[in-house]
Formats: C-alpha cells, sequence, structure tokens
C-alpha cells in the first residue's frame, strides 16, 4: 500500500520525489514514501535528477494549485527553514506573515489558469521575490501526478539582507576568509568601503586590505571586477 510523501519528514542528503514531483523534466518515480535510504530505488534518471536539483542553489519547490508541497530541492529546504517569507506547515506551503497569504493564493490561482506571477513577500527588512509559473505541458504529457491538479513551480528569492548563494559559492571556491566574505557581501549589495568599515566596526584600511586579499584570490582587477564574478557565478551550492 502506498503511503503519500511527508515534507515535515527530517532530509539529510537532498530531497527524494513521489509520483510525478519532477513532471517538468518528463520524470516519473514509484510513488510512496521516500527516504534517503531508498531513493536510489528509484530509476537511476530519477535519483540522478534529483541530485542534479539538489546542487542548485536556488530554491524550487512544485505545488498544486492547494499549495500542498510534492517536491523541494536541497536549497528550498534550507531556506524555508531560515528567515524566508515562506514556510513550511507540514506538507503545506504557507506565509509566514498573514498578510502575504492573499498574494500567494492569488499567484497560485493566476498560475492555474497557466499565468506566470512574481511576488515580492516578507517584511520589508527581509523582502524576496518568488516566481511563480505553471508547468502546462506537464498535463499533455500524462506525467502531472498531482491528482489532475495544476502543477505549480515556485523558484525562490533569497532575501534581500541575505548574503548570495553565488557569493557564498564564489567565497568557497577561493578561499575567502570569513572577514572578507561579510565584505564581499557589503560590496555585492553596493556598500561604499567607508560604510561596511562603519558597519562593521573596524577601520577602513582594514577593510581595504580585506577587498585586497579578495580581488588577489578571484584574480579581479577592481571591486567593480569583483563584483560581477559574483553576478556570473552559476547558481550551484
Amino acid at each position: 500500500m502506498n503511503h503519500p510523501q511527508t515534507i515535515s519528514t527530517p532530509f539529510r542528503q537532498g530531497t527524494a520525489p513521489e509520483a510525478g514531483i519532477l513532471a517538468a523534466l518528463a520524470l516519473q518515480a514509484p510513488s510512496g514514501r521516500a527516504t534517503d535510504s531508498d531513493r536510489f530505488a528509484y530509476s537511476p534518471l530519477v535519483a540522478w535528477m534529483t541530485a542534479l536539483l539538489d546542487q542548485i542553489a536556488c530554491g524550487l519547490v512544485l505545488v498544486d494549485a492547494q499549495a500542498r508541497v510534492r517536491y523541494l530541492n536541497l536549497a528550498a529546504l534550507r531556506q524555508l527553514d531560515s528567515l524566508h517569507p515562506l514556510v513550511l506547515a507540514g506538507q503545506q506551503l504557507q506565509a509566514r506573515c498573514p498578510e502575504d497569504q492573499a498574494p500567494l493564493k492569488a499567484a497560485l490561482a493566476a498560475a492555474s489558469q497557466g499565468q506566470r506571477r512574481l511576488v515580492s513577500l516578507g517584511d520589508p527588512r527581509l523582502t524576496a521575490e518568488v516566481s511563480v509559473a505553471p508547468l502546462s505541458g506537464a498535463g499533455a504529457m500524462g506525467l502531472d501526478g498531482l491528482g489532475g491538479q495544476a502543477s505549480i513551480l515556485l523558484a525562490l528569492g533569497a532575501p534581500r539582507t541575505a548574503l548570495p548563494a553565488a557569493a557564498q559559492a564564489l567565497a568557497r571556491c577561493v578561499g575567502l576568509t570569513p572577514a572578507e566574505t561579510r565584505v564581499l557581501d557589503h560590496l555585492c549589495t553596493g556598500v561604499r568601503p567607508a560604510e561596511i568599515a562603519n558597519r562593521l566596526g573596524v577601520a577602513v584600511s582594514t577593510v581595504r586590505t580585506q577587498i585586497g586579499s579578495a580581488r588577489r584570490k578571484t584574480g579581479s582587477a577592481s571591486i567593480r571586477a569583483l563584483v560581477r564574478q559574483v553576478a556570473v557565478m552559476p547558481p550551484l551550492n
């Protein structure tokens, strides 16, 4: 007997799909509860695609029209556990703030009708954009897997105060220190060195030294070139 997926189950190495949750990729997996220990019991292609989606730094969530979560990648799981304006309540995706519930519901309703929406959610200090898109091709391929309901993809933007995932990736790749990474965070949001020093409570000379070190490690000729490296980084974990 098959049992529904329980989204609230702790995940250690990413997520695992139930029937139809990879509809956009024209994949199907057997229905039933999936755990880390048996996720590779699915077809090898599904297992590889699940692992692939968990390498993408952008949070991806597949829901039906009632905001029931059918799949989420590892980035989404991490974002929804932190300061993101959306939160998991069991298998239901909800807005943290009651005033965001209506815009979320309206975006899902529009997606059910084949329309795309971009919504801004959250406290003004932690606003994040969420792209809501219908997966219209899934039903035509007979792969919706959601009981005949609309398949809707939500791509989660990080809160505006969060260090961009691309900056984190660059910091890891080139070995930036935590202090250099904090400075890079501020540079990516357009803060000048003097203001960075003021915010961090250090001397401007210290910030400039950290910027110089980050530039050497990344091979950047200028601050603008350093920030551009972040902008062109692939969105990978």
